[in-house]
């Protein structure tokens, strides 16, 4: 028997931007008796299905956008006799999906670290259960990935987790519902081993692949504070100390090694942590600004975010910290008018924006727009070759709309031709070379224009094109540049660093 572990997709770049570090978690779930796992990951090439045996097992990751082709996959590993297992974030919310369309012989919700072994046993025995629940595991229970399983040189960036879950509640996200509101932190000791032996691989850019990298704002103390909360302003001090700890140990690592992560805004009103940012070698994060005026962001429970000039400075104070900005902007909310798309163009731009992505609203299942929308349909949605388009991740990526919310004042194809003139607009040579000035040598200027454009085949030709001629073009393209990208950001290996020593005294000006 062998298992299989799967990353479904519709679209190979061959080379991957980031490591798809479920993959790995689970191959270090898998226990020693079955053997290594074959990792597949159809971001570099596709699954080969006549490698798959009568017996095997077959994990299938999916999340809403990749679904269909894994659905795909399942039906594929069964027809060739495999068990056939789900799980990830879309399996999780729609189980039947998956055993309907995905011939699943079961299906996994929640996290797999530890269930994941349960479910091969039951396998091996010929009787794997419907449905299993990973459940939410405790983050002493996190497993380190098994990154020797990586093949060589197909990834630029790697990736760790420091935190699953997000204090939020955005009404676009699905993350506080289903890896909860209560952040779940790995210990230091553990997330600095991983980054370690990466490095010793020759990886030295290093995506904090967490749902929040800030989990504890200085509201969130001064609201325990005001409440008189004594066990929770002492609970949200302790993982604030621990976010300090582990930025100190990031600043012992060998200095041409360099974090990425994603925060929420509110970081830039904590200048200590932002200090520790920098000294950490934290030199970028994914920040969602989501909207540009105050009515947007109220619309999806993000007006703890600024808007207008307040907005401009707040994000200006990030790159003061060495801390250069992807910002991430939401199109097609009820509150955006014709004029929003070029403000928002405008304001990034001002904002001093290392990077940006311009995505259309898209109700993702689990969310709260999600049933807003679903509600609105009235058990009557439209429906596309046969399929509601409630179900949209079900129809064909040609076939869907590319706005699924009714908007009040302009069709779904003014917005996305409106949303593809702001990436235009933003990603036009003329804007990257200003920017590429974040750079000193003329060599890093080249590779900032190179992987500006890479970034916009990749996630604005390659999503916004509405016809499969273009969508090819944009994919050879992007081939082209990751090819060349991927020697850029590559390192030296270090075979023999070691684990830095947590340096003392670390926990200084952690205090608001």
């Amino acid at each position: 028997m062998r298992i299989y572990l799967v990353n479904p997709s519709d679209v190979a770049f061959g080379v991957g931007v980031i490591t798809p570090r479920w993959l790995y978690v689970l191959a270090a779930a898998t226990p020693e008796q079955y053997g290594n796992p074959v990792i597949v990951d159809e971001t570099l090439e596709p699954i080969r299905p006549g490698h798959i045996q009568p017996g095997d097992v077959v994990g299938i990751g999916i999340h809403t956008a990749n679904a269909l082709r894994g659905f795909e996959v399942g039906r594929l590993a069964r027809e060739r006799g495999a068990f056939v297992v789900f799980g990830g974030i879309h399996a999780s919310l729609y189980p039947g999906e998956a055993q309907e369309l995905g011939a699943a012989h079961a299906v996994v919700k929640g996290d797999g670290d530890v269930v994941w072994a349960t479910v091969l046993a039951d396998c091996v025995n010929g009787g794997p259960q419907p449905l299993y629940d990973g459940g939410r595991v405790n983050a002493s229970g996190f497993l380190p990935a098994r990154w020797d399983l990586l093949p060589p040189s197909r990834y630029m960036w790697a990736s760790v987790q420091t935190v699953r879950g997000c204090p939020k509640h955005c009404s676009f996200c699905s993350v506080w519902r289903t890896d909860g509101q209560q952040p779940r932190q790995r210990p230091s000791d553990a997330v600095i081993e991983e980054i370690v032996q990466l490095r010793r691989l020759g990886y030295r850019f290093i995506a904090l692949a967490d749902d929040n990298f800030y989990p504890v704002a200085l509201a969130d103390i001064a609201l325990a504070e005001r409440q008189n909360n004594i066990h929770r302003v002492a609970e949200l001090r302790s993982l604030r100390a621990e976010r300090f700890e582990f930025m100190a140990r990031l600043a012992e690592l060998p200095p041409d090694t360099v974090f990425f992560t994603q925060i929420t805004m509110e970081a830039a009103e904590d200048t200590a942590f932002l200090d520790a940012m920098r000294k950490a070698r934290i030199k970028g994060a994914l920040v969602g600004v989501e909207a540009v005026t105050p009515e947007g962001l109220k619309s999806i429970y993000k007006d703890f975010n600024l808007s207008g000039e307040n907005l401009v400075e707040r994000l200006r104070l990030f790159k003061t910290y060495g801390v250069h900005v992807l910002g991430s902007f939401i199109f097609g909310l009820s509150t955006d008018r014709q004029d929003t798309f070029e403000a928002t163009a405008d304001l990034a731009k001002r904002a001093e924006l290392t990077f940006a992505q311009f995505v259309m609203m898209t109700p993702f299942p689990g969310t709260v727009d999600f049933e807003r929308w679903e509600k609105h349909a009235d058990g009557k949605p439209e429906r596309i070759d046969g399929i509601p388009v409630t179900r949209y991740w079900l129809i064909p990526g040609h076939s869907r709309p590319k706005l699924y919310m009714p908007h009040p004042s302009m069709s779904g194809e003014e917005i996305r031709m409106r949303t593809q003139m702001v990436w235009d607009s933003f990603y036009r040579i003329s804007e990257i070379w200003k920017r590429a000035k974040c750079v000193k040598s003329l060599r890093s200027r080249l590779a900032f224009v190179f992987i500006s454009k890479l970034y916009r085949q990749m996630y604005a030709n390659t999503g916004i094109a509405t016809d499969s001629a273009r969508r090819k073009s944009a994919n050879r393209w992007a081939r082209y540049m990751g090819a060349i990208c991927l020697r850029l950001f590559r390192g030296r290996p270090m075979p023999n660093l070691q684990v830095p020593r947590l340096p003392e005294p670390c926990l200084t000006n952690i205090r608001p």
